[in-house]
């Protein structure tokens, strides 16, 4: 037997260090070929590390959350014959570490079926389900997680009999069959409680937190808000959808808002730029690529709608879905999270009367999107109801003057509240 050390890959971008997120193995879990065994992340996405070799798991050589340099050694693997370690190299970690760290809460990828000759050397047995901590988060395929998803079904209380706990197909199916009524009477709305959870802010929420901070920090925020009469606007998605919608899919208001911003950038092509005040260089782009911020497991993510210029209502929605699809399921790529020239954000039905937005460097703009709602306007002297929603955007004041985010912002108003405008060449 021999020893077969994983080091941390290179990721490229000229990145030297890279967080350690969650690992899929423990200390004596058998791994195959190809088997995900860690998620670290960059400044800009989650990358999966594969085994390139089957075997056992010796040693772990990092915590999730903690910082790691291209090149360190990430995880040591008996192998069969030779290993690619010498026979004299130690292992870093002491025996009193052979405990592994909790198993990740969360994996994108099904775990490879073993070699047939690990299977034949251990038979495979069904677990008995594993206890989870409150604040632990189950282990789960892609899969298994969309349809818990689409079932509305939270995973933590779903128990896993799969290895580690892992939640199965056949988990899911046994939930979804049980009688739910509870066998305890739930404690009192007023009884005391004394219990704390330490969450470490580690991976996304890290990157999330940092570069909130750093945009804060660095840029000059101003926000200004807008009303909108969206009701010919609605009246004329409704149209679409009526006549096209079992063809060429629902449209929903973002398809609008993205052509919108699409033509306004065309007369203020100053905020569609991205500044880099290092160099104290501002890039100005004739390419539209809209971040489309959404909403993941772990945080919020801005996938990048490229060339929104060159799509119409039905295209700029199917790549609006696909990437929110992608970003769901943990599958969105680094292309695919990064190069955007200006951000649109949206929480929906839930998006408020008024919102602050915080400028996604280094773009200089972000456009807000709140929620619509029907109230009393005046309309020629006459006391109508209308369709309205407000635009809170904010923008970079060391770029963008005050002036032409106004104008900017009143010329998208003009294209939603006039939309065949949005169509005209």
């Amino acid at each position: 037997m021999g020893t077969h050390v994983i080091k941390m890959p290179d990721i490229g971008e000229g990145i030297a260090q890279v967080e350690l997120v969650e690992w899929f193995v423990k200390v004596g879990d058998m791994v195959s070929e190809d088997q995900v065994v860690a998620d670290v992340m960059t400044d800009k996405a989650t990358v999966d590390i594969p085994s390139p070799v089957a075997g056992r798991v010796l040693a772990l050589g990092g915590q999730p959350g903690e910082v790691m340099a291209v090149g360190s050694e990430l995880i040591r693997i008996e192998v069969e014959g030779a290993g690619n370690l010498r026979e004299s190299a130690q292992p870093k970690v002491e025996p009193a570490q052979a405990t592994a760290p909790k198993v990740a809460p969360q994996a994108r990828v099904e775990v490879a079926v073993v070699s047939a000759a690990a299977i034949k050397a251990a038979p495979v047995q069904r677990p008995a389900p594993v206890a989870r901590e409150a604040n632990e988060r189950p282990l789960a395929s892609p899969a298994v997680r969309k349809r818990a998803w689409d079932a509305g079904i939270e995973l933590r209380f779903v128990v896993g009999s799969g290895p580690a706990g892992r939640v199965l197909h056949d988990d899911l199916d046994a939930y979804l069959v049980q009688d739910t009524s509870p066998s305890v009477a739930p404690a009192s709305g007023y009884a005391k409680r004394n219990d704390e959870q330490q969450i470490p802010v580690i991976g996304l929420r890290r990157k999330i937190a940092q570069r909130m901070q750093d945009a804060k920090r660095r840029a000059a925020h101003f926000s200004y808000v807008e009303e909108v009469d969206v009701t010919t606007l609605e009246e004329l998605r409704a149209q679409l959808n009526q006549k096209w919608g079992e063809s060429r899919g629902k449209l929903t208001l973002l398809p609008f808002l993205v052509r919108a911003m699409v033509v306004a950038l065309r007369d203020f092509p100053q905020i569609n730029v991205r500044y880099d005040d290092e160099a104290q260089i501002i890039t100005r782009f004739g390419a539209a690529h809209i971040g489309v911020a959404a909403q993941s497991d772990g945080g919020l993510m801005v996938p990048v709608v490229r060339h929104a210029e060159t799509l119409n209502l039905w295209g700029a929605a199917d790549e609006i879905a696909r990437l929110a699809n992608a970003v769901r399921t943990g599958k969105a790529t680094r292309e695919e999270l990064s190069g955007s020239t200006i951000t649109l954000t949206s929480l929906g039905a839930l998006g408020g009367i008024v919102s602050t937005p915080v400028v996604n460097l280094p773009e200089v703009a972000i456009i807000g999107v709140n929620r619509i709602v029907e109230r009393p306007v005046v309309v020629k002297g006459q006391i109508v109801v209308r369709k309205m929603m407000n635009l809170s955007s904010s923008f970079d004041h060391r770029v963008v003057d005050g002036m032409d985010a106004a104008q900017f912002i009143q010329a998208m108003r003009g294209l939603l509240e006039q939309p065949a405008t949005l169509f005209l060449e």
